[in-house]
């Protein structure tokens, strides 16, 4: 066996895709949710960059879920977008999908990944990693056609898309790891994973 823990790894996550990176690396889990205030998290200690806002609430959310799970490795995860100085968050609509696209296009734009985990209620590792990703310049026909196939999804992600299914059409360049850009960064958790003794070395 990998886990050598005697409880599964939980992960306090929404995200199917988070899920499925640590179901598929052979992790027990147990899946939960963190509900936390976001806003509220980020400006807590006033205006803080994208990358250290992922760092933030990544911790914010393993903490909070640990403190359900004694005993427990308990991961939090979350991603920030961010164009220049201009930040991201999820469309919540497709109109809103559509303009944020458009203001992407042709552009690149830095996606921050953060993981942190907690264990009895305290927050024992963070890292953050970024990706740049560069859009092709979209067309108004390709857009009507892009959100057309890809529907509500594009509401569930913080940059209207996802790269391992129909988004992969938007972009013409990406420099950066394949699982920060999915929304965890699973390299550096496995080795702090190991470093704790939880994971067969």
């Amino acid at each position: 066996m990998l886990w050598l823990a005697p409880t599964p790894l939980v992960i306090a996550s929404k995200s199917a895709v988070r899920r499925a990176i640590l179901a598929d690396a052979g992790f027990p889990l147990e899946v939960t949710e963190a509900d936390i205030d976001e806003r509220a998290v980020e400006t807590r200690g006033g205006p803080v960059a994208p990358d250290q806002a992922a760092l933030l609430l990544a911790r914010e959310k393993a903490r909070v879920a640990a403190a359900r799970f004694a005993g427990h490795y308990v991961v939090g995860a979350d991603q920030t977008l961010a164009l220049g100085e201009r930040r991201f968050n999820k469309p919540a609509t497709r109109a809103a999908a559509r303009d944020q696209l458009r203001a992407l296009s042709g552009q690149t734009h830095a996606l921050h990944s953060a993981v942190a985990v907690a264990k009895d209620g305290r927050v024992i590792f963070g890292h953050v990693e970024t990706a740049r990703l560069t859009m092709r310049r979209l067309t108004d026909r390709f857009l009507d056609a892009y959100l057309d196939a890809a529907g509500e999804a594009v509401t569930s992600s913080v940059g209207a898309y996802q790269l391992e299914r129909l988004g992969i059409h938007l972009f013409e360049r990406i420099d950066g790891d394949h699982f920060t850009i999915l929304g965890l960064p699973l390299f550096p958790l496995l080795a702090f994973l190991r470093r704790e003794g939880c994971l067969a070395g």
